[in-house]
């Protein structure tokens, strides 16, 4: 009677690549350290993967909102004003896109401003600012995150002189929270000085250096008058967008909705040293995860061509049973997957720690001069970290089945008798 050892699918594969795996005999071998390493170099590369993409799309986060924050998404202003930081020439606020945007979607808010150029005077000490003019429907939300000290101006009111001022500007001119200060602000049209009295409510830091060290923001109707405007002329339109990653084709709307007497400027186009310095940033995050993948790859591949060689006779004696080459194959990678999934368990634990330690602490610091910001911002987005384990699983068993490839050519007879 003829019998053949059948191997069972899966559940025997399953079983001695376990018993490879808890086995003594191979914990004292010498694919222990290089086994060691492989699921260090894995768990270092998820590690520095976590880390870049949290700090990546953190800082390009944090950065467009400080930016849009002042700014808004898109800018609408006459073409005069279209390059300039101060508001030379009025528009008219009755507009048929405001207050609503009727003919473009994705609009989540539009509101009126006006700049103008000033400089505040101190006993010890004097810088130039730009006063920034805004109105009831300013949406002070997206300042609330940078007060650091007061409130926000209340603009729905009568005309007062409360005003919200950089940290930076108050440290430079010696003021402080409640003190009032006077703004110089040059006529337009001769000689001479408007002056303007302030009274600090609410000081702030953005960590954006261009900002903080210009902008002032009060009433719009201290724009107006100064300029000798009338109450529905204003400086230019901000324009905010639902989805940020739309906000060139949003900008190209909005151009061809506005009057030809008006220019629409994307925060990406005035900024656009800002936003180009952010791209460096993906180059950078996928050069990182290439190499992380790779590092840890190659060294999968070395120990996995360490437990194959150390496990030549127990390969040829299932051969001699009758197990075929991919039955054998799939142990090993069993084994491979199981370390690979020891080095990714730690690499997570300890890359999601350093972010939510540098999230909730704010260990590292960064100079705002070059950075934009005080501290590194992270997001810890878990769709992108269950991405990473998922590719970094499946391109390491991807390539490990090359190396794999040698079990088929290993032969009973000469493997038995292998040293």
């Amino acid at each position: 009677m003829n019998t053949k050892f059948e191997i069972i699918p899966l559940k025997l594969e399953y079983f001695i690549a376990k018993r490879l795996i808890t086995a003594k005999d191979h914990k004292s071998s010498i694919s222990a350290p290089i086994i060691k390493i492989a699921i260090t170099a894995i768990a270092l590369g998820m590690i520095m993967m976590i880390v870049s993409i949290a700090t990546g799309i953190g800082l390009q986060q944090k950065i467009r909102q400080k930016v849009s924050a002042f700014n808004g998404h898109i800018i609408i202003s006459g073409y005069n004003d279209n390059n300039s930081d101060v508001s030379t020439r009025p528009i008219s606020i009755y507009q048929n896109f405001y207050p609503n945007f009727k003919t473009v979607d994705g609009i989540q808010h539009i509101q009126a401003v006006a700049s103008k150029g000033g400089m505040i005077r101190t006993e010890s000490a004097f810088e130039g600012i730009i006063f920034k003019g805004v109105g009831k429907e300013y949406q002070t939300d997206n300042l609330k995150e940078y007060l650091v000290e007061g409130r926000l101006p209340n603009f729905k009111t009568n005309l007062n002189e409360e005003t919200l001022i950089s940290q930076y500007l108050c440290n430079r001119l010696g003021l402080k929270l409640g003190d009032k200060f006077v703004t110089y602000f040059m006529k337009e049209d001769s000689e001479g000085y408007n002056l303007r009295n302030f009274k600090i409510v609410g000081i702030y830091n953005s960590g954006f250096q261009e900002f903080d060290a210009n902008y002032v923001i009060g009433d719009i109707r201290h724009v107006q008058r100064i300029n000798k405007w009338k109450s529905d002329q204003i400086g230019s339109f901000e324009v905010f967008v639902d989805d940020f990653t739309q906000i060139e084709s949003k900008g190209q709307q909005i151009y061809q909705e506005t009057s030809s007497t008006l220019d629409s400027q994307t925060i990406v186009e005035k900024f656009y040293y800002i936003f180009e310095w952010l791209k460096l940033f993906d180059f950078n995050i996928l050069v990182i995860l290439i190499v992380m993948i790779a590092v840890s790859t190659i060294n999968m591949v070395v120990a996995l061509l360490v437990l194959i060689l150390e496990r030549t006779q127990m390969i040829g004696i299932l051969k001699s049973l009758g197990a075929n080459n991919w039955s054998i194959r799939k142990m090993f990678l069993y084994n491979a997957a199981y370390l690979i999934g020891r080095g990714l368990l730690w690499g997570n634990v300890i890359g999601i720690g350093l972010l939510l330690l540098q999230k909730y602490f704010s260990i590292i610091k960064l100079n705002p001069e070059s950075y934009y910001v005080n501290v590194a911002p992270v997001d810890i987005n878990l769709f992108y970290i269950l991405l990473l384990n998922i590719g970094t699983v499946t391109i390491c068993l991807l390539v490990l089945l090359i190396p794999s490839f040698i079990i088929t050519k290993i032969t009973p007879s000469k493997s038995i008798r292998f040293e």
